[in-house]
């Protein structure tokens, strides 16, 4: 339950996907007027201005979101914190391990409906 409608359409918005603020700058839009005065539009600010406040202290580059830092870091220490549940492999990104795991799948990409369909019945 809500206790004031605002917040009820604030909530409705996170289903519609409606984003009635928009950037002056650019066509990004955002759900909730709050986000153009906080972080969310600060990071995106950086877009328009190229500032990349976190520094790399191992090599030169530079970043606008904090996170791309972190993940950067990762090619100076090695760390590989996402890994596959099927194989002893280790990976420094998380999309990386899910194209792997594609690799375990042995459903064909042309199965329908959870069947798997003989390669010399296509066609």
């Amino acid at each position: 339950a809500f206790l004031q409608n605002r917040d009820l359409i604030k909530h409705q918005r996170t289903h519609t996907g409606e984003k009635p603020y928009q950037c002056n700058q650019c066509d990004k839009a955002f759900s909730r007027k709050d986000n153009l005065k906080k972080s969310d539009l600060i990071k995106h600010q950086r877009t328009h201005t190229g500032e990349k406040p976190y520094h790399c202290n191992q090599c030169d580059k530079a970043f606008s979101l904090k996170g791309n830092l972190k993940k950067h870091y990762r090619i100076h220490t090695g760390e590989k914190p996402y890994q596959c549940n099927q194989s002893d492999k280790d990976f420094s990104e998380n999309r990386d391990l899910i194209k792997h795991q594609r690799t375990h799948t042995t459903t064909p990409e042309y199965a329908h409906w959870g069947e798997t369909i003989p390669v010399q019945s296509m066609g």
